[in-house]
């Protein structure tokens, strides 16, 4: 949080563009790591079967941010200038240092006596196979959530014909599926993640295609909005804790990877979205890169699930 606020205070401050975006590359350095240990310390507070509630709980901060941050910074901006938004962004990030300082809880050595001390230790994890099928689910599966949503704005104005002014509701009807999703998803994660991670990815898949055949119906599109915010946010949880289980050794580093995971998919899906505009194939075809990359990573759960299962056998047999 400590290189949040540095970063934000020297955009705020830049006297160029070079060192304006200096800051933001600082204040994105601490994203993964900030929410990889917080997913720990999160599931580290509550019992083994709460785990995934206790990491939405976390997480329900990032979608609330969502809702409300881009709308709020955008009104400071416009009436008090850019810098303002990156200054008040700054005090918002002290504040949040001064909450860890006096609600986190000092954590007990006791309690970690077998986690690596070092960070050769801690790459271990990465031998596991299964954290990297779980790695390859994030970005697939969030991959197709943002790549469906990152050219929405155009889709909604350019294809289904609502009015610009319209668009900043709906995209708001967007955010409150995300934290509806988050909520809901936790809830499944904890009794069944397999079923939550597999039975959601499924339900993204077949939304986002319904979306792109009735992109132009209007009605069909808030639905589908809503629906993606949902589906696409209900596996977060349960896919964060699996990660953290195969990786129980070292939970930090693979839980900060997962958060690295999650912004990779919001790239590449972004990215494919965008090939497919520059080809001329119209603002509704990120739609279905977005089904394809969500496509994949049920293809790769399944995978991963058989492998976990051929594994169990053999060690049986042993």
């Amino acid at each position: 949080m400590g290189l949040f606020v540095i970063g934000n205070l020297v955009s705020g401050v830049a006297s160029n563009f070079q060192i304006m975006m200096g800051g933001r590359i600082v204040s994105a350095l601490c994203h993964g790591a900030y929410f990889g240990i917080g997913a720990v310390v999160a599931s580290d507070l509550v019992e083994k079967n709460q785990k995934a509630r206790a990491i939405s709980v976390m997480f329900a901060g990032l979608t609330v941010a969502n809702v409300l941050g881009v709308p709020f910074g955008t009104a400071i901006g416009q009436n008090y200038g850019w810098r303002t938004t990156f200054l008040c962004i700054s005090g918002i990030g002290i504040a949040a240092v001064i909450g860890i300082f006096l609600l986190v809880p000092i954590d007990n050595p006791e309690h970690h006596l077998n986690v690596p001390r070092t960070i050769r230790q801690e790459l271990y994890a990465f031998k596991q196979r299964q954290v990297w099928f779980s790695l390859l689910i994030t970005i697939c599966g969030f991959g197709g959530l943002f790549g469906g949503f990152t050219y929405i704005a155009y889709t909604l104005t350019r294809i289904t014909r609502f009015a610009d002014s319209t668009v900043p509701f709906v995209l708001f009807l967007f955010g409150i599926g995300v934290f509806a999703g988050n909520y809901i998803g936790s809830k499944s994660a904890d009794k069944n993640p397999k079923a939550t991670i597999s039975g959601y990815l499924a339900a993204l898949f077949f939304t986002l295609i319904i979306f792109a055949l009735t992109a132009t119906n209007k009605p069909v599109t808030i639905i589908c909005i809503v629906l993606m915010g949902i589906f696409g946010f209900a596996p977060a949880a349960a896919v964060q804790t699996r990660v953290m289980r195969y990786a129980s050794r070292a939970p930090t580093l693979v839980s900060g990877a997962n958060i690295a995971a999650f912004n990779i998919g919001n790239t590449l899906g972004a990215g494919f979205g965008g090939i497919l505009i520059s080809h001329q194939l119209g603002y509704a075809s990120p739609l279905w890169s977005a089904a394809a990359l969500t496509g994949t990573a049920l293809v790769i759960f399944y995978f991963a699930e058989l492998d976990e299962r051929n594994t169990a056998r053999h060690l049986k047999n042993l």
